[in-house]
């Protein structure tokens, strides 16, 4: 087969460079989605090619070397496909990254599901006795809506207006759907682990979306800068719970950088969306040529 079936099995190391300049966009909320949408497409696109060559494992069946056989007794040469054990080696990674994209959805669904079995929430809002500063937005779940889960450690550290701030964020996710985003984009990288660094790139990029709509709501950009900084000195274990997105995070000093830095002209992850095209179009040719290579080895009728 010719060469573009291996493209897009490779095409994400260009989403590693796409996903660091994503980070500054001045438009978090459509560079997330940009991101997420090109990860799905050239995830999407090395399964195909994957199964386009594992699939080449059909010129060893018997009806097929009968055919060859004959061909061969007529002067033909039929095309070679690949070599049995790529063929081989492409459908146990097809295998594989099928039971690794079943893993993610699983965990991700049990973590949803210890979050909403923290308790009944009242008017959308949980607050848990916790002394760790802690805010979530939990997803909605089997006709279960979202809410936000708060700890009683976060409304003691903050006053009136930064829990504000709080809830605005947290209703910035439930309402923008960023836990969609997220599981997406992990589960592309789930299928196409050279994708690993998209999921964490979503992540800094949906939270900075948040905060903006948070600035936006609550009028005041410093505000919401200082209380993610004091979130985040306040909770001893930063990073983002699993199944929820949290307030505070490893991502905090990107975030307070963006609030308080002018808006940068960065535009949406353009080599993101070229690295999508070209996945597409290389496994467009792909099958193309393996409906050619089918044909040929189709035994008439």
């Amino acid at each position: 087969m010719i060469w573009l079936v291996y493209l897009p099995l490779v095409l994400p190391v260009l989403l590693i460079p796409a996903a660091r300049r994503a980070i500054a966009a001045s438009r978090p909320e459509a560079a997330a989605r940009v991101l997420t949408g090109a990860a799905l497409l050239i995830a999407a696109c090395s399964s195909v090619c994957l199964g386009l060559l594992g699939a080449t494992l059909f010129d060893d069946l018997p009806v097929s070397e009968r055919h060859e056989d004959h061909a061969a007794a007529l002067g033909r040469v039929l095309p070679e496909p690949v070599p049995d054990w790529l063929a081989l080696i492409a459908a146990l990674l097809l295998v594989w990254c099928a039971v690794r994209l079943v893993r993610e959805a699983w965990r991700r669904d049990q973590a949803a599901s210890v979050l909403h079995g923290a308790g009944r929430p009242t008017a959308g809002l949980l607050v848990a006795d916790w002394s760790a500063a802690r805010a979530v937005a939990v997803p909605p779940r089997r006709g279960r809506k979202g809410h936000i889960m708060v700890t009683t450690g976060l409304l003691q550290l903050l006053d009136s207006r930064e829990r504000a701030v709080v809830f605005a964020h947290e209703q910035a996710h439930l309402r923008r759907q960023h836990h969609r985003v997220a599981a997406l984009a992990s589960a592309a990288a789930a299928v196409n682990p050279l994708l690993r660094p998209i999921p964490a790139a979503v992540d800094v990029l949906i939270e900075r979306s948040a905060d903006e709509d948070a600035a936006r709501d609550i009028g005041d950009r410093l505000l919401v800068a200082r209380t993610i900084g004091k979130v985040a000195l306040g909770d001893d274990a930063a990073g983002r719970d699993e199944g929820g997105l949290r307030f505070s995070g490893s991502s905090v000093i990107r975030r307070v950088t963006a609030l308080l830095t002018p808006p940068s002209d960065r535009a949406t992850p353009l080599l993101a969306l070229a690295a999508a095209g070209l996945a597409v179009v290389a496994t467009g040719a792909a099958i193309v040529e393996f409906i050619e290579l089918a044909r040929a080895w189709m035994p008439p009728h």
